[in-house]
C-alpha cells in the first residue's frame, strides 16, 4: 500500500462528564516531525501519544491537536486558606489601633481578600483518563492513515501512467536512432560526391565517418538504464510500503540519463522527445515528494 504524506484524521470523545476532540493533519517532510498541542493537564501523556503516532506514521510533518473539557463537579474544589485569613484579620486590627480608626472588617469583605479562597483542580485519575483518550487517538490515527492511503493510491495510478508515457518516449528515441544514421549517411554521401564531382567515392572512408558519428550520438547505454529505472520504479510502486526515498533516488538517476541523452542529441526530433521526457521526469519527482 502506498501512503501519501498528506492526510487528515479526526475523532471525538465524549460521555456525560467529559468532551474532547483529537485531530491529525500532515504535509510532506523529509523525516518524521511530530508536533503535539493539547491542554497542559494532558502533558503527562505526551510520550505515550508520540509512541502511538510512530506506530502509524514513518515520514511527514504531523500536527496533532487535542481539546479536552471536564464537566464533573469534582473537577475543581474550593480551598480556604485559614492562615492567610488570620493574617488579614490581625493586620486589620493593628491598623485600626495604630490610626485610631474603626475596624470594620467583615466576613464578606474578608472572603474577597486575595488568596483567602481559591479554586483548585482535583488530581486527575490518569489511568481512567488514558483509557478514554488512547482509543480516540488511535481512531483518529486510523482515519488519518486511511486518508493517506487513499491519496497514495491516487498518486500511484498517476505515477504509473506517467511512467508508461516515459516508456513510450524511450521507444520513440530507440526507433529514431537508426533513421538518424541513415539520414546522416545520405547527407554526408551527397556532400562528398558534390565535392569530388567525377571522382569515385571512397566507401571505406565514408564508413569510418559514419561509425565515428554513430559512436558520438549513441545513447544505447542511457536508454537501457532509463528503461531499467522505469521498471524499478513501477515495481516499487506495486510492492508498496514506505518507498518515498527510494523513488526519489530512482527519479534522480532517470533525470541524469535524460540529460545525457539530450546532450548527445543533434537531432531535432530526439531533442523534442528528450524535452518531453525530462518534463515528465520532473512531474514524477514532484509527485514523489508526497509519498511516505
Amino acid at each position: 500500500m502506498i501512503k501519501s504524506m498528506t492526510g487528515f484524521g479526526r475523532c471525538e470523545l465524549a460521555d456525560e462528564n467529559r468532551r474532547g476532540t483529537v485531530e491529525l493533519k500532515s504535509v510532506n517532510h523529509r523525516y518524521l516531525d511530530l508536533n503535539i498541542k493539547m491542554p497542559k493537564k494532558l502533558n503527562v501523556f505526551e510520550n505515550a501519544i508520540r509512541n502511538l503516532l510512530k506506530s502509524y506514521v514513518q515520514r511527514g510533518k504531523v500536527d496533532l491537536f487535542i481539546t479536552y473539557e471536564d464537566f464533573t463537579e469534582k473537577a475543581v474544589a474550593l480551598r480556604y486558606n485559614r492562615e492567610l485569613a488570620a493574617e488579614y484579620v490581625e493586620y486589620a486590627r493593628r491598623m485600626a489601633d495604630a490610626f485610631g480608626i474603626q475596624d470594620d472588617l467583615t466576613t464578606s469583605r474578608l472572603m474577597r481578600c486575595p488568596e483567602v479562597f481559591s479554586m483548585e483542580e482535583q488530581t486527575l485519575d490518569e489511568q481512567k483518563l488514558w483509557e478514554m483518550l488512547s482509543p480516540a487517538v488511535e481512531e483518529a490515527c486510523e482515519r488519518f492513515v486511511e486518508a493517506r492511503c487513499t491519496e497514495g493510491e491516487n498518486l500511484k495510478r498517476d505515477l504509473i501512467e506517467k511512467l508508461d508515457g516515459m516508456s513510450g518516449y524511450v521507444e520513440q528515441i530507440e526507433e529514431r536512432m537508426p533513421q538518424i544514421l541513415e539520414e546522416y549517411r545520405a547527407k554526408l554521401g551527397a556532400k562528398v560526391e558534390e565535392l569530388l564531382e567525377d571522382h569515385r567515392l571512397d566507401e571505406s572512408r565514408l564508413a569510418v565517418e559514419i561509425t565515428m558519428f554513430a559512436d558520438k550520438i549513441c545513447t544505447d547505454e542511457e536508454l537501457v538504464r532509463l528503461k531499467s529505472h522505469i521498471s524499478s520504479m513501477k515495481d516499487a510502486l506495486l510492492d508498496g510500503g514506505s518507498i518515498g526515498r527510494k523513488l526519489d533516488f530512482i527519479a534522480q538517476e532517470m533525470n541524469r540519463e535524460a540529460n545525457t541523452i539530450l546532450s548527445k542529441s543533434n537531432d531535432l526530433t530526439v531533442s523534442g522527445i528528450g524535452i518531453d521526457l525530462k518534463t515528465d521526469i520532473e512531474k514524477v519527482r514532484e509527485q514523489i515528494q508526497n509519498i511516505e
